[in-house]
């Protein structure tokens, strides 16, 4: 799975987050419907972004969802899915978007790549999601050879930069695209009013997917040799990061322009989540909705769960398991919990296999299968995503469990929602 808005389901309403994942189921399960099992590989968080825009207008209508049965990744859970245009438009658009990514893999040589008859086998998938993509796309009204043409056109470009070159002249191949996809939902949604600002948001959003690409890659990409945009043309970060927040403030700009029936995860996704992404690209830890230094503790500021510092006379007052008089092997002291009763080697491993194929060990809450230590799978740990550092904001945003209908002090998304 890649994409840039990669949305920690903390931070959603419960609302929101049924909303998300009916999107991201629907994108996988149109790509099944319509080009196979193993084009559902093509499932990628930007991509679903196209079935929320085209909702956004139309509103939920009850053609637009159906029950999907159960499914390992949701751990053998049924849920509502998306259906319709907007879902296959969106599988459409990352056949095309996938396709594009394993040519970019051929052409730096990355692992198994290298090798000839694995780059071959590779092009040759590319090249039958090209076709399959522009199928569902003739049926849709929407022409994927401008997507096509984009990445043809990237490679030439690639070739010809150098230092001095721009770097929005290298990104402008994948503006293109990414603006026919979004002005396209407009005209799913019979709102042809929104094509122009969503076409402005969508050359934005194409923009900043190649530079945080571009970022994120840079140190493997001199490692290894390969061709990188921003060292190519000689770019700084901090100039990088410069293009980025303002395409970020163009994108929300062109967001209030275009008119929603509800365009609440929208909001959420390209106002707040995409500034998210923007900071983890570049490593800082401010919080998108501007959290002041003032709020942050300071390098040598414990936080308020920090361990308590014994005082002059010895360990803190309180704490039962202290070594010493009353603690653990003192007269008198409590012994700490044991831990839980481990499982044997076989029996752990069939308790493994069992989260395994249910996909709890990825994406849920689970018992260790030896040790019954309650664990988080990767896919549901919040941990290094710094929801918990985030201010809260309230439900019209979605970033928040407030109930007051107002936001926080100190947002600074621009957006109209009261913030």
């Amino acid at each position: 799975m890649f994409g840039i808005v990669r949305p920690c389901t903390h931070r959603l309403t419960d609302g929101l987050k049924t909303e998300w994942m009916a999107h991201l189921c629907g994108l996988c399960l149109a790509l099944r419907a319509d080009h196979g099992q193993f084009a559902r590989v093509a499932t990628n968080y930007d991509g679903l972004i196209v079935s929320v825009l085209t909702e956004a207008q139309t509103g939920v209508r009850k053609s637009g969802r159906r029950t999907a049965g159960p499914c390992p990744l949701r751990a053998m859970r049924t849920a509502p899915v998306a259906q319709g245009e907007g879902a296959r438009l969106a599988a459409a658009v990352s056949l095309v978007l996938a396709s594009a990514k394993v040519r970019d893999h051929v052409a730096d040589r990355d692992g198994l790549l290298a090798r000839r008859p694995v780059a071959a086998a590779a092009r040759r998938v590319a090249r039958s999601w090209d076709r399959a993509g522009a199928r569902t796309g003739r049926d849709l009204g929407f022409d994927t050879a401008v997507l096509v043409d984009a990445v043809d056109r990237q490679t030439g470009i690639e070739a010809l930069a150098g230092p001095g070159t721009s770097l929005l002249t290298v990104t402008e191949p994948t503006e293109t695209a990414t603006a026919a996809a979004f002005a396209h939902t407009a005209v799913l949604a019979g709102r042809p009013g929104n094509a122009e600002p969503l076409a402005e948001a969508g050359r934005l959003f194409g923009r900043l997917a190649h530079l945080l690409d571009a970022v994120e890659d840079r140190a493997a990409d001199e490692a290894a040799g390969a061709w990188n945009p921003l060292t190519a043309t000689g770019t700084s970060v901090e100039e990088a990061r410069r293009l980025a927040d303002d395409a970020l403030h163009g994108i929300r700009l062109a967001l209030k322009d275009a008119e929603f029936v509800n365009g609440k995860l929208t909001h959420v996704l390209l106002a707040h989540e995409l500034g998210r992404s923007v900071d983890r690209a570049f490593g800082t830890t401010r919080c998108a909705h501007g959290v002041s230094a003032a709020h942050q503790p300071g390098p040598y500021q414990p936080g308020p769960y920090a361990p308590q510092q014994p005082g002059p006379y010895g360990p803190v007052p309180g704490n039962p398991y202290a070594p010493g008089p009353g603690g653990p092997g003192g007269p008198g002291g409590p012994l700490p919990p044991e831990p839980p009763n481990r499982r044997g080697l076989l029996a752990g491993c069939a308790v493994w296999m069992g989260l395994a194929c249910t996909c709890q060990l990825c994406c849920g809450e689970y018992e260790d299968p030896w040790s019954r230590e309650r664990k988080q799978g990767p896919c549901n740990d919040c941990s290094d995503c710094g929801c918990g550092d985030c201010c809260s904001c309230c439900n019209s945003c979605g970033g928040g469990e407030g109930g007051d209908g107002g936001c926080c002090d100190g947002c600074d998304c621009g957006c109209d929602c009261g913030c």
